[in-house]
């Protein structure tokens, strides 16, 4: 649009637009894709399929688990190495690149980045943190906006209210607070993130302080990013030097570093790529430096070379938002990608030089750049921050979409779980009532049982004693009679011999018994003398008759006390089953060692 004014012709300017902005905007872009900005230029926004499958779901952040389990060999070297450092904190030994390269252990890196960061000595930080957590952030609303979206896919910050998002807010306002020049920007959430799951917040906030500071991330936000620029540029002169014909294919669809690596480099790829991947990164980084992003970045590109020549402008973006992060949530395509990170050599020097092009570069091009080229550039570039802004909002947005309704799954899931187990409690309850009027109704009849189990045992001990009595007195009237016996056969022995004797010394009787005391008499005599011999068989027999008959009358006791015991040992068995029926084994046993004690006196009384 013209104006005069004063003679002088001046122009206003209503939109800029470049040559590549127009060319895809003619191939890609649909009227309800562009949005007239605040300023009234027509900005599009990145387009995406109308049917995503699920493959192209970008990768939540916080994705992926790292074992904390690690060969012995290995620990014991990072053990000597450890306590070799901690005799001089303020040198580093040695070995330590090389073992970091290889990564450090995850059960050690809390410590070990710690002592990389030089947080061994920060007590006084750690008091100051305290105080920065009391104290009002102007961006409280972008940090809590930005807690809830960083890694919903881990445990230990997916929970809005949690813990882990309490903590993470607290060392993003902390921080806020704490630089006033740069206060809280997106994506430091991600890194604070990253350092909460090794230690405690107040070591996180020192160790995230260190590398906003000491390492320079900080510089990428000051100046309007303009050092942010200058590492984009620095990468795309490493692209030109290691993947030229990359490089040449990027220059031609119109792809900028700036477009697909700013997260990289603000975030130190903590925001998209798997854990186990992003903990190796930082590993290198504490200990060797900001510019190992650059290694990282080359390793990417060349390890995606064949994949990105073959895409255009859009697909190259969705390349670097889907399939890449995705591809090194296998562990060992990760390792290969840090192995080949860590093999290229960049110097420093090389870095310094490129860095000095790109500011003589940029002092020319103010130099040489007319008013209007200069605000065209400009907007160029504030489009182009735009639309990489929107885009990475839409990302953000998807990825919280995403995780809500993981977060709505996960909770009806945990609904239906807390029904079934209120359910289950219910009827625990109820079982536990029944069971415990079934052990007060057990409880009585074990009592009854113990009652009557207790009064036929002394019973039977009565029985016991008196049969015991009865089989002793038994016993003592069967010793007398057998002594009896036995002296009235000692006596009639010697009779008979006295008798024997006489006869032999009388002459009339010797000739009626022979030597061996056998009877030779005449009948007469015989009959006289087998008369009293019957009288005496007679007087024995009836004295045995009766020995047998008070032996019967014992032996009969005896079955009675036997049948007796017999009784009560069936009374025993019943209530032995009655108590196995309701499953009480303490009782079982003392009805068992009851029955054995009363088993074995009725064998002894036997």
């Amino acid at each position: 649009m013209e104006r005069k004014s004063n003679n002088d012709t001046l122009y206003e300017v209503l939109s800029l637009e470049s040559e590549s902005e127009r060319e895809r905007k003619k191939t890609t872009a649909s009227p309800n894709i562009l949005q007239a900005s605040s300023h009234g230029s027509m900005v599009p926004s990145p387009p995406e399929d109308d049917e995503e499958e699920d493959n192209d779901e970008p990768l939540l952040s916080g994705s992926g688990d790292v074992s904390k389990e690690c060969a012995e060999k290995i620990l014991e070297t990072w053990g000597d190495l450890l306590s070799k450092w901690h005799l001089n904190l303020s040198v580093r030994p040695k070995q330590l690149p090389a073992l970091v390269r290889s990564g450090v252990p995850e059960a050690l890196r809390g410590e070990v980045w710690q002592l990389l960061a030089g947080c061994h000595n920060n007590d006084h930080q750690v008091e100051e943190y305290r105080t920065l957590i009391t104290k009002e952030s102007p961006q409280d609303s972008a940090i809590t906006r930005d807690i809830n979206r960083t890694f919903p896919a881990h445990d230990y910050f997916k929970d809005t209210g949690g813990d882990g998002q309490d903590s993470l807010y607290k060392i993003c306002k902390a921080y806020s607070v704490y630089d006033e020049e740069i206060g809280y920007c997106q994506g430091q959430s991600f890194l604070a993130a990253v350092l909460l799951l090794h230690m405690p917040e107040e070591q996180a906030f020192s160790v995230l302080v260190k590398i906003m500071f000491d390492y320079g991330l900080r510089e990428l936000f000051k100046q309007n990013f303009e050092d942010l620029h200058c590492k984009f540029f620095q990468l795309e002169r490493l692209m030109q030097e290691y993947i030229p014909d990359l490089y040449n294919h990027f220059l031609n669809v119109g792809l900028e570093a700036h477009m697909y690596a700013s997260q990289w480099f603000l975030t130190l790829f903590t925001a998209k790529f798997p854990l186990y991947m992003v903990f190796h990164i930082i590993d290198l980084l504490l200990c060797e430096g900001i510019s190992v992003i650059f290694n990282v970045a080359l390793a990417l590109l060349k390890t995606s070379r064949e994949d990105l020549l073959a895409t255009d402008f859009e697909g190259a973006l969705k390349f670097f938002r889907v399939p890449v992060p995705k591809r090194y949530r296998s562990e060992e395509n990760a390792k290969k990608l840090m192995e080949l990170a860590c093999s290229m050599k960049i110097s420093q020097k090389k870095l310094k030089k490129y860095e000095k092009e790109y500011h003589t570069m940029r002092e020319q091009q103010e130099q040489q750049e007319a008013p209007i080229e200069r605000y065209e550039r400009e907007n160029r570039r504030l489009q182009e921050a735009n639309m990489r802004l929107e885009q990475e909002n839409d990302d953000l947005a998807h990825e919280l979409v995403s995780s809500k309704i993981l977060l709505r799954k996960d909770l009806d899931n945990a609904e239906e779980k807390a029904d079934a187990l209120n359910k289950e409690l219910l009827m625990t309850k109820q079982k536990l009532v029944d069971s415990e009027d079934e052990k007060r109704r057990l409880e009585e009849e074990s009592a009854q049982l113990k009652e009557m189990c207790r009064r036929e045992l002394d019973k039977s001990e009565s029985e016991i004693k008196k049969n015991g009595s009865i089989i002793g007195e038994y016993k003592q009237i069967c010793s007398q009679l057998s002594e009896r016996l036995e002296k009235q056969q000692t006596a009639n022995k010697g009779e008979l011999e006295k008798i024997r004797l006489k006869v032999e010394g009388c002459e009339k009787c010797s000739i009626l018994f022979s030597k061996e005391g056998r009877l030779k008499a005449v009948r007469k005599m015989k009959e006289g003398s087998e008369e009293e011999t019957d009288e005496e068989k007679e007087a024995l027999k009836n004295q045995l008759r009766e020995m047998e008959l008070e032996l019967a009358q014992t032996k009969l006791q005896l079955v009675e006390a036997e049948c007796k015991i017999q009784d009560l040992e069936h009374t025993l068995g019943l209530a032995l089953n009655e108590v196995q029926a309701a499953k009480k084994t303490w009782f079982n046993r003392t009805l068992t060692s009851i029955k054995t004690a009363t088993g074995a006196q009725g064998k002894e009384t036997t």
